[in-house]
């Protein structure tokens, strides 16, 4: 079994997000199963139907998020250090051509999430970082072409 490697933080929120979908969501589609099935022929109640699948897509995820959690290898990023990148470093870097900076912090693919700032460890902007240090340069092969990138700081927090 693989491990899947993750923040604290990253490993908080899928607890979080399992409790809510077994001890909310779950019980609340049974009752619209069981609502939907008192209406009558099941072969033609879309209430019944949706709330089926609704059950079913929600069960998929449960086993998602145990199946994670199981194989989750949990990294403090507060006790990391050094100069180089590495997971669960926040890397600034700076655009080579439009001198944009951009922050992010390196994380497991589960919680990746660009809009917060959070890449994963497989993306090809975080393969190119790793082992890095201050003042090199990447260069990252994106689906818009190539971009250069200059680390400048690294830090771990």
């Amino acid at each position: 079994m693989e491990k899947v490697p993750m923040t604290a933080g990253g490993h908080t929120a899928l607890e979080t997000e399992l409790k809510r979908r077994t001890s909310e969501d779950r019980p609340q589609i049974i009752q619209a199963i069981a609502e939907a099935r008192s209406h009558g022929d099941l072969s033609e109640n879309a209430e019944y139907h949706a709330a089926k699948e609704q059950q079913s897509l929600n069960e998929g995820r449960i086993h998602e998020l145990e199946d994670k959690l199981a194989r989750a290898e949990i990294i403090d990023v507060s006790k990391l250090s050094g100069d180089t990148v590495k997971f669960g470093a926040t890397v600034k870097l700076v655009d080579e051509d439009t001198d944009e900076e951009k922050t992010y912090q390196i994380v497991g693919d589960v919680e990746a999430d660009v809009s917060a700032g959070r890449i994963s460890l497989s993306s090809p902007i975080s393969r190119a970082l790793i082992g890095k240090s201050v003042g090199d340069s990447v260069e990252v092969a994106a689906p818009g072409g190539a971009r250069s990138y200059e680390i400048l700081k690294i830090g771990f927090k």
